[in-house]
This record gives C-alpha cells, sequence and structure tokens, in this order.
C-alpha cells in the first residue's frame, strides 16, 4: 500500500515519533483490490490533537478543522485531504450519532472496537510498511463479508447512523453483511429517527450512486433493498415503504409498488435516481384514499415535496425532482394529440432530457424491458419532427425580443404572455420563426386584442 500514499503524508508520517496510521475505507479498498476513487484518507495515531497539529504545521499541512473534543483534525496540502483522529474509545447516548464521551488511548484494539465494520477496522502502519489487523477485519475484506467489530446490537445502538453507512458500503463495495448484522440493524432500525436529516440525506445520495462508486452494475438497488430489508427504509421513506405488498395490474406489472419503485431507480440514470425512487410515492396514498391509483402523479408531487422538505434537501432538487414525479404519467397510452405534445415538450424543455429518463426507467421497471419504451418513442419522434421544422424550443430561441413588441404596442405586463404565445404559435406551424413573420403574427394578435 505504501506506494499508494503521497509523498506529503510519508513525509508527515515520518516526522512524527509515534505511529501514524492510514485506517478505513482507503485501506479496505486497498486490500480488496479496487482502484482509489478518493484523494481523502483517514488516518489516526496514539497521539494527542494539538501535538499532531503541531506536526503537520511543521510539514506544511494547512488546518482546516479542528475538533478537540473528539480529536478530529482535518488537514489539506497540495490538493490531498486528510482527516486525522487520535486513539480514542467512544460511549454514546444510545441511537445519536455524536459521542457522548470520549476518552483518548494508546491501545490500538481499543481503537478499533469504536469503529463501525471489522473491514473499517484494518490499520496500516505507514513508516512500517506493514498492516495491522486488530480485530481480524482482513479476513472479512478477502471474504467481501461486513460484520461488526463489538456484538451487532451495541454496534447500532450506539450510533443510528451506522444503520445507513451498512447499507451504503454493502451496496459500493459488494460486501455481503452477516445475518446478525441484518438482524441486529432490523432491530434498531427506528434509531435512524435520532440521526439528523442532513446525514441520512447524504447517505441516501451515497447509496443512490452507489453504482458509481467502483462500478458495480446495480449496486444503488442492493442498497436500497438492504434499508428496505432493515426496516430502515420505512423509518426515513414511510409514504414510499406503504407500497409493499401493494399489487398492481399483472398484465403491467410484475412487482408491487414498492418493489417497482426500486427498480426504476435500479434502471434509471444517475441523473434522475431520486425521482425515480419517489416517483409512484404518491400510489399507496391514493390506494388507501380512493381505492385506486388516478392521480397519483399529482398526488405524488405533493409528496414528494413534503419528504424532501423533511430531508432539507436544495430547493433546486426538489422543485426539479416534484416536476419528474408529477409529468412522468404524461401521454403513457400515447393517444395525446401531436400539438399538444408539443406544448408539452416545449413547457418542460428544461427538464425534457431528465422526462424521457424517468418515462424509460419506469417502464423498464414494470416487466425488466430494456427496451425503448413506447411514449419516450413518441415524444422523441415529435422532438426530432419539431428540430426539423426549425421550431423553437425556448423563449430565447425566438427570433423577436420582448422590447420589440413594446415597441409595436403591447403593455410591458403582457409581453411575457405574448412571447409564449408566439412560442406556441411556432410549435402549432402557425407562424415560421422569422423576425418578419413572427412581428406580423403578433401585430394581427394585438389588434384582435384591442
Amino acid at each position: 500500500m505504501f506506494e499508494t500514499l503521497t509523498k506529503n503524508l510519508i513525509e508527515l508520517a515520518e516526522t512524527c515519533p509515534y505511529p501514524l496510521y492510514v485506517v478505513g475505507g482507503s485501506v479496505r479498498d486497498y486490500l480488496a483490490g479496487f482502484p482509489r476513487t478518493s484523494s481523502d484518507i483517514d488516518i489516526c495515531a496514539p497521539a494527542s490533537a494539538d501535538d499532531f497539529i503541531s506536526r503537520a504545521h511543521m510539514c506544511g499541512f494547512t488546518v482546516t478543522a479542528a475538533y478537540k473534543n473528539t480529536g478530529t483534525v482535518k488537514l489539506e496540502k497540495e490538493g490531498e485531504s486528510y482527516e486525522f483522529t487520535c486513539f480514542r474509545s467512544d460511549e454514546y447516548v444510545r441511537g445519536e450519532h455524536v459521542p457522548s464521551d470520549v476518552r483518548y488511548t494508546d491501545d490500538i484494539g481499543l481503537d478499533a472496537r469504536r469503529r463501525d465494520f471489522k473491514c473499517n477496522a484494518v490499520y496500516y502502519h505507514i513508516a512500517a510498511r506493514s498492516f495491522v489487523d486488530p480485530l481480524g477485519g482482513t479476513e472479512d475484506i478477502k471474504s467481501h463479508r461486513i460484520s461488526t467489530v463489538a456484538s451487532p446490537g451495541k454496534v447500532f445502538g450506539e450510533d443510528g447512523l451506522r444503520l445507513m453507512r451498512l447499507a451504503r458500503i454493502s451496496a459500493q463495495t459488494g460486501f455481503t453483511p452477516t445475518a446478525e448484522c441484518l438482524a441486529a440493524a432490523r432491530s434498531h432500525c427506528r434509531l435512524i429517527n435520532d440521526v439528523s436529516a442532513e446525514r441520512v440525506a447524504a447517505e441516501l445520495k451515497l447509496i443512490l450512486h452507489a453504482d458509481e462508486k467502483y462500478g458495480i452494475k446495480y449496486a444503488h438497488y442492493d442498497g436500497l433493498e438492504i434499508l428496505k430489508e432493515t426496516g430502515v427504509l420505512g423509518e426515513i421513506l414511510p409514504e414510499l415503504a406503504l407500497g409493499e405488498n401493494m399489487p398492481q395490474r399483472s398484465d403491467f406489472h410484475k412487482y408491487d409498488v414498492l418493489e417497482h419503485s426500486l427498480r426504476t431507480a435500479m434502471y434509471a440514470d444517475g441523473t434522475v435516481r431520486l425521482a425515480a425512487l419517489l416517483h409512484d410515492v404518491g400510489k399507496p396514498y391514493c390506494f388507501i384514499k380512493y381505492g385506486s391509483f388516478h392521480r397519483h402523479d399529482e398526488e405524488g408531487g405533493r409528496i414528494a415535496a413534503e419528504i424532501l422538505a423533511r430531508l432539507k434537501a436544495p430547493k433546486r432538487l426538489s422543485a426539479e425532482v416534484v416536476r419528474l414525479v408529477e409529468t412522468h404519467m404524461y401521454d403513457l397510452r400515447g393517444d395525446a394529440r401531436e400539438y399538444k405534445v408539443r406544448k408539452f415538450i416545449i413547457n418542460n424543455y428544461d427538464i425534457y432530457d431528465k422526462i424521457i429518463k424517468i418515462k424509460q426507467a419506469d417502464y423498464s421497471a414494470c416487466m425488466d424491458d430494456v427496451g425503448e419504451a413506447p411514449s419516450v418513442k413518441k415524444l422523441n419522434t415529435v422532438r426530432e419532427k419539431m428540430q426539423k421544422e426549425g421550431i423553437p424550443f425556448t423563449l430565447g430561441e425566438l427570433n423577436i425580443k420582448g422590447d420589440e413588441l413594446q415597441r409595436l404596442g403591447f403593455a410591458p405586463g403582457s409581453v411575457g404572455k405574448a412571447l409564449w404565445a408566439l412560442l406556441y404559435g411556432c410549435a402549432a406551424g402557425e407562424v415560421k420563426n422569422s423576425h418578419d413573420a413572427l412581428a406580423a403574427y403578433a401585430a394581427r394578435a394585438l389588434l384582435r386584442m384591442q
């Protein structure tokens, strides 16, 4: 592993009078044969934070944060980022992510037992160029297994975030949790409610993109399945989990509502995974309240907005997900008139490609059919036809501007509406997208308004 380390880290290790170790995911992934995917490395030592900081400064590192209560120091140099922790033993208030009591130690075994999984508790002694394995994590890595550093009940009972980390690490690495690990996670699933919404959202995002870590196909689906199996999904997304064992028409769907949602996320492009996961979140609500799935897209948009507010998602992301949920059913039967389809494309052109991705993933998840969805084919056919006709898709593509409409006599407050009318007129084939044609069309419209 020595050859993978930077000269800056090696110099820092040689400066320290105590052993400096690399620990955690980077050691695990090296032993598992995974490529290095991040410049962030966790390091630790049997030393005080103050002493380590002084030696880091001597080596030209910049300390970006220091948390003396946990002995944690964040530092960087030349684009490299590291997080240092003192050897310690932690005590927790049940389920909470931050330890309530920290005791520093020189014992690497005690430091290992404060961690989560054995595969994350293998150390690399930089100066000695050797691995140190206090708990047998190397064997877990070789066996592609996840087991806890202490009894599973104790590990999950200490920190509820480990419930999400179990699903995420398993998904990213392809490692299989032991039966005892999964059983304890199920028993403690409610502890995820003690974790901040921001941390839950961050782990969920990593799970939804788990396949991107090491290229394991459908890894994100495996992570979602673990969340489902352990009951954590029902705690963080109860509206979605209500779809478990809720049947759908067998001539269109192989799976119940929840499994269909998970598979839609499985088939979805990485840019729309969250929307894919939530696209049918309105179905359980509608079925329970009305006895059918009618209007589940509309109700789903409302429910998705509530979920994303609860998870404190960025407003822009939330707005986009809501729109994708609300539009995923558009022209599913393919009977919408072409002008209506053209208008839909124009109204949603800023997210058109994502709508296509959601509709395709939704179709594929119904019967595990990765062929082109009929509704996708129709929408793309209409768009290509519009492109060949030179029809503008956005106001910016119109060959006339708002100030010109004002000179024609339009009141400032009506210019926006007039521009959209011109855009729709182009879509309908009523006017060409040339300046003179648009100006004449607008002038006639203005006369009719007077």
